[in-house]
């Protein structure tokens, strides 16, 4: 048996309260840690917590080398725990067609995702979300230019956008939303396009969220304080969506 489970969004104590049951039953514990992060807790957290032995998971682990996941799931009940919901990474996806090639039975425990959390921090709705994007840090004279056509596509559809910001677990490396509006604005810059406004969240789900609306110099300015960060760019606001930042994300 090999099961998903959505630890939510921030740290050890998000996770369902069937999650955690399954979790202290298991054989084996597989913990994916290149997409996202549970900024709020250490794998030592995790472990103290769950009282089992978490094996942390990098891309090559489940992207090329998935035998151990899969053969801990032959002979036994493994689970595959990931920060948010489990089945948002299409490498997910592929890792439970690739169970299911083996006839291992699998299942899903959703967690908490950022895509619903930012609607409610944000006051913006979410059936007016088009496609959603990530901005990379650049390599060299890598500056890929996905993001600003994702973004301007969304606009002249009057959709907003869910930026997500790069991470290198790697190297402890986590883009920062003021970091992430340089690079939106000079690829703005680039194709003479414009982004009016943004919405920048950090920590959601913690105690302490940071949300705050702005134009690009307000987002430089602002402390969002400690990762992990994403961004918004808001279509045309209903006017409810305008109130809710105005009284919750500083919105002038």
């Amino acid at each position: 048996m090999l099961t998903f489970i959505g630890l939510g969004l921030f740290d050890e104590s998000d996770v369902s309260v069937r999650g955690m049951d399954v979790i202290r039953s298991a054989d084996t514990v597989f913990l994916e840690v290149y997409t996202s992060v549970l900024t709020g807790a250490s794998i030592e957290r995790l472990e103290a917590c769950y009282g089992k032995k978490i094996t942390p998971l990098y891309r090559e682990d489940v992207e090329i080398h998935a035998d151990k996941i899969l053969d801990a799931a032959e002979s036994g009940n493994a689970v595959f725990l990931t920060a948010g919901d489990s089945m948002i990474a299409t490498t997910h996806s592929d890792l439970r067609i690739r169970a299911a090639d083996r006839n291992i039975q699998t299942k899903i425990i959703h967690g908490a995702s950022i895509t619903t959390a930012v609607c409610g921090l944000s006051g913006l709705q979410n059936y007016r979300f088009g496609k959603s994007v990530s901005v990379p840090f650049p390599y060299g004279k890598w500056f890929p230019m996905t993001p600003i056509e994702v973004i301007s596509a969304n606009l002249k559809e009057n959709l907003h956008t869910l930026v997500f910001l790069d991470i290198q677990k790697d190297k402890e490396r986590y883009m920062k939303i003021s970091e992430a509006v340089d690079l939106l604005e000079e690829q703005a810059r680039r194709v003479d396009a414009k982004i009016p406004l943004y919405v920048g969240i950090a920590r959601a789900g913690s105690p302490d969220p940071a949300v705050h609306a702005g134009s690009a110099e307000e987002m430089k300015s602002f402390d969002f304080g400690s990762p992990l960060h994403i961004l918004i760019v808001p279509a045309t606001l209903h006017d409810i969506e305008r109130e809710y930042l105005e009284r919750f994300a500083g919105l002038c």
